[in-house]
């Protein structure tokens, strides 16, 4: 991925869709290359692709670009308790905009959705759902085909957060159902500041454009315009040409390792993960038991100390974890506690790392007299 935006800066550097050099066409080929790339990895079309910063824009664009003209007052929309701040703040915007409520299902203790409350809502006909494929917290895997589908039957446009599920395992977006998808390039060894939003063509083209400016359009007048092809429409000035290449060389990398064996990976380090620190006094960890039922995150707290002291400590033996509300506030206040630690599994993880996450625990145990 490195070598690729290297590659770029110091060889063909050049906008794209826009020059007819040399340098121009080699960018835009390998822009466009890279999308073929990326869609093929979630199991979409190229022209159902559109690249954005990351999540967070994917479900801001849809917002803006879908819900302004969609959702009227007194319309219902779902998420869930178990969603990043962003699948739920585009919607709380999105509801006082507009006059639109926002309703919520529930959890039940296991960290799963409860399903009786979304069939409920589901009756009640919903403009919009919107779910994450794998909390960022819980590592729940959702079973989002299911989902779209029951609110597909309801009249409800889905929206997936798939931020923590791309990296981790295989995706198919087009077998899921969904009318939107989102996710990050930086979760799945690409660069920061890109991502993807899959949309179903028909519901892209019918929307209004997110930005305005060049490239967007196919024709400019003083007093119209009209809008270039999807999903060009969407992708307004000088896109993320370097980190687009940079994100479809991380994809090459996946995709050569093969995502079944990410998932297999995943779930046997989540089991060893589980079944090891437990054995520690004081720790306990949030969300389904199951390693099958979990992408690659634990979130955890150890006794009475506080994950930023924990983290401090884990920091001084080499060990990187997250700390804090994990942008899921909602969900904090639901398990009733201030914050979480979180340990991170990837494919560069192996036992010997919980081993030494386990050594670390043990050391603050000691530290904090637990």
């Amino acid at each position: 991925m490195i070598d690729a935006l290297s590659d770029y800066y110091s060889r063909y550097n050049s906008n794209v869709h826009r020059s007819v050099h040399t340098l121009g066409e080699e960018a835009t080929a390998a822009y466009e290359a890279s999308r073929e790339k990326v869609a093929r990895f979630v199991g979409t079309k190229a022209q159902n692709l559109v690249f954005v910063r990351g999540t967070t824009e994917a479900t801001n664009l849809v917002r803006f670009a879908w819900g302004h003209r969609s959702v009227h007052k007194g319309d219902l929309l779902v998420t869930t308790l178990m969603e990043h701040h962003s699948n739920i703040v585009p919607w709380q915007l999105l509801a006082q905009a507009t006059g639109a409520r926002l309703e919520f299902v529930g959890l039940t203790q296991d960290g799963k959705l409860d399903a009786a409350k979304l069939e409920a809502l589901l009756g009640q006909s919903p403009k919009l759902v919107a779910v994450a494929h794998s909390s960022n917290v819980l590592g729940t895997v959702n079973d989002v085909a299911d989902i779209c589908a029951k609110a597909r039957r309801a009249g409800a446009t889905t929206v997936v957060d798939g931020a923590q599920a791309v990296p981790h395992m295989p995706v198919d977006v087009e077998s899921m159902g969904a009318d939107f998808y989102a996710f990050s390039g930086h979760k799945m060894l690409g660069p920061t500041g890109i991502g993807g939003l899959v949309g179903k063509k028909e519901v892209l083209e019918e929307m209004e454009p997110f930005h305005g400016g060049g490239e967007m359009i196919k024709e400019v007048f003083l007093d119209h315009s009209t809008w270039n092809d999807v999903p060009y429409k969407f992708e307004a000035g000088t896109v993320n040409i370097a980190d687009a290449i940079g994100l479809g060389a991380a994809v090459d990398y996946l995709s050569e390792l093969g995502m079944d064996r990410v998932r297999r990976h995943d779930v046997a380090i989540l089991k060893y993960a589980i079944e090891t620190l437990q054995r520690v006094k004081g720790f306990r960890f949030y969300g389904p038991a199951d390693p099958a039922a979990r992408a690659g995150v634990l979130s955890f707290n150890l006794a009475d100390i506080h994950p930023h002291d924990l983290a401090t400590i884990l920091d001084e033996e080499g060990i990187a974890i997250r700390s804090g509300h994990h942008c899921a506030q909602p969900l904090m206040k639901w398990l009733d506690i201030p914050a979480a630690s979180r340990a991170s599994f990837y494919l560069y993880n192996s036992p010997e790392d919980v081993d030494a996450l386990k050594a670390g625990l043990e050391r603050a145990n000691e530290v904090f007299k637990v």
